[in-house]
């Protein structure tokens, strides 16, 4: 290579900061890993990725790739507590240049003051409620947009009634101290319901009763025969 070759007008490739990114799994929700390590790897080479969290966070992290789980137990802020342990650890060691905190909860204030005034840069992703108090201590903040609400469930549609439903409403509407004539029961199922054993396969209203002896009661025998819900 001449010293007036292309080659000896390359300046070398500076080197990318190696970022870490740190999540509060009890504060934030899966559903957003995809736009957290997208938001973090703009500070440059994202090496470090954990989620930090007790059980119940965790479960709702198992699926998302790429994330270290950091199981830290089930005591008070002990979810807090590790993440901050091991921000401090990551830092001070030199094993990443910038520290990517994921949280809307204020308890990292303190974390982000320290690491800044000993000359590291820390940037904040937190969501609408995060307070401003620790966004303006981090050397940089992003604010997730609100999650879209997921759609409404459709009301599930009521199930048709069936002839011995509509018989049962019948016999509840017409009863005299409980009971009903069978032989009152075809005139008016067709006058109040429009309903008739045509197209049922049943040959009377006698024998639709006697096919649901759980729901009816018919006494006695004959002409003079009635019949009463159960």
């Amino acid at each position: 290579m001449t010293e007036y070759s292309p080659d000896s007008f390359v300046l070398p490739g500076a080197a990318r900061p190696r970022v870490a990114l740190l999540v509060d799994g009890d504060n934030m929700a899966a559903t957003r890993a995809g736009k957290l390590i997208v938001q973090a790897a703009r500070e440059g080479d994202l090496i470090i990725r954990r989620v930090y969290a007790g059980p119940g966070g965790l479960t709702n992290w198992e699926k998302a790739q790429g994330f270290h789980l950091r199981h830290a137990g089930s005591g008070k802020n002990s979810a807090d507590l590790l993440l901050a342990v091991e921000a401090m650890e990551i830092m001070l060691t030199g094993r990443a240049d910038v520290m990517v905190i994921a949280t809307s909860d204020r308890d990292f204030a303190h974390l982000a003051t320290h690491l800044r005034e000993s000359g590291r840069r820390v940037v904040a992703i937190g969501e609408e409620k995060a307070p401003e108090h620790f966004l303006r201590c981090c050397s940089a903040h992003h604010v997730l947009p609100a999650e879209a609400a997921p759609p409404a469930a459709a009301p599930p549609k009521p199930k048709p009634l069936t002839l011995p439903d509509v018989l049962a409403k019948v016999i509840t509407a017409n009863a005299d101290k409980g009971w009903v004539p069978i032989q009152r029961l075809g005139t008016l199922m067709a006058t109040e319901t429009g309903k008739t054993l045509s197209g049922h396969g049943i040959s009377s209203w006698r024998a639709l009763i006697q096919l649901h002896p759980d729901r009816f009661e018919c006494e006695p025998k004959g002409p003079s025969a009635r019949v009463r819900l159960r």
